[in-house]
């Protein structure tokens, strides 16, 4: 939203709304993007909010109100009522959709949208499923896009190697929460039953715990196995980014990515993918074109994938320069907002 927000204000007048306790705010304060706060409150406050949308929407003139998170639309929704100025409300659908909206509520909802905005083809078939033709809006896919990282140098590379205890293993990354649903013990599986063949192989699991149980049996178990030395946490970290940098290939293995934004980061780094066969992977990877695709929840498989790229350094390095080029093309941050700021003035 940040993004979108400040792509979008060089091109017409944007103003951003966000939690009064946001920590967004930082990307607003002391900048020229303009920006107002208004307090989250509990759902039968809603209609408080509301008031205070529209005022903002008619002391603006505001032609459009493009929403993030689905639990803001009533307010949007309420807030186009009471407003003056009745503006299009667009939603960008970043979640699935698996139950039908057909009662009253939802029918007066969706009445009062304009569009909808799903970031894949799957999630734009479950709007369709879902939401009966009679009340649905306008819907329009539209992928989400990444920023270009910045590429490290190759003295940065072997330092952060050898902070991580990586030396020269073939490394694989895993990115994101950790929790059952993200798939870290997929890849700890893959690469114990990689070492049983004797690969030079090691994981770095990046990212903090949302389940300190999961973790602390996830870490039981490797010490069962004896394979500590080769799986290794980085915790917490600001950079995420420079980290993929490292890894021989970045992997995503979560049961049901709805897109995949860290595939399209670790492409953008110039790195190979490997991705589950389901869901948002789907439409981010080209089986071996520009990436790889394995069973979800099969270890065998993930293990299978990665062991192609060990023992095919051309293939792993031809992966990586198609992704890279497809991420270019398809998944720039610009490339996208330059398609939203099309659909919107569409709307």
């Amino acid at each position: 939203m940040v993004r979108a927000s400040h792509f979008l204000h060089e091109k017409t007048n944007v103003i951003s709304v966000i939690d009064e306790n946001s920590k967004l705010e930082k990307y607003y304060k002391d900048t020229k993007y303009k920006y107002y706060k208004i307090k989250k409150t509990a759902f039968i406050s809603s209609y408080i909010r509301a008031k205070k949308l529209a005022k903002i929407i008619d002391d603006n003139k505001i032609d459009i109100i493009h929403a993030h998170w689905t639990k803001d639309l009533l307010v949007a929704v309420l807030a186009k009522k009471l407003s003056t100025c009745k503006p299009d409300i667009a939603q960008t659908r970043n979640m699935t959709m698996t139950r039908f909206k057909d009662d009253f509520y939802h029918r007066w909802l969706y009445r009062s949208i304009s569009l909808l905005l799903p970031v894949t083809f799957q999630v734009k078939e479950q709007l369709e499923k879902f939401i009966p033709q009679e009340i649905r809006p306008k819907i329009e896919v539209l992928y989400m896009g990444a920023e270009t990282p910045q590429k490290i140098s190759v003295e940065e590379k072997q330092k952060l190697r050898l902070q991580y205890n990586l030396g020269s293993s073939f490394t694989v990354g895993i990115v994101g929460r950790i929790e059952e649903d993200k798939g870290q013990y997929l890849v700890v599986d893959a690469v114990k039953k990689l070492l049983s063949k004797t690969f030079d192989i090691k994981a770095l699991i990046v990212g903090s715990p949302m389940n300190e149980i999961y973790l602390k049996e996830l870490k039981d178990s490797i010490k069962k196995e004896g394979i500590e030395k080769n799986i290794i946490f980085t915790g917490f970290t600001t950079e995420a980014q420079k980290l993929m940098q490292v890894c021989d290939v970045i992997v995503l293995a979560t049961r049901r990515e709805t897109f995949g934004l860290v595939l399209i980061e670790a492409m953008k780094s110039g790195v190979s993918v490997i991705g589950t066969d389901n869901a948002g992977p789907l439409e981010i990877i080209d089986d071996k074109e520009s990436g790889l695709l394995f069973k979800m929840k099969d270890s065998d498989s993930l293990a299978q994938k990665i062991k192609l790229l060990i023992e095919n350094e051309e293939l792993k390095n031809k992966l990586a320069r198609n992704a890279n080029e497809k991420a270019m093309k398809v998944f720039d941050s610009e490339v996208q907002f330059e398609k939203l700021f099309g659909v919107l003035n569409a709307s």
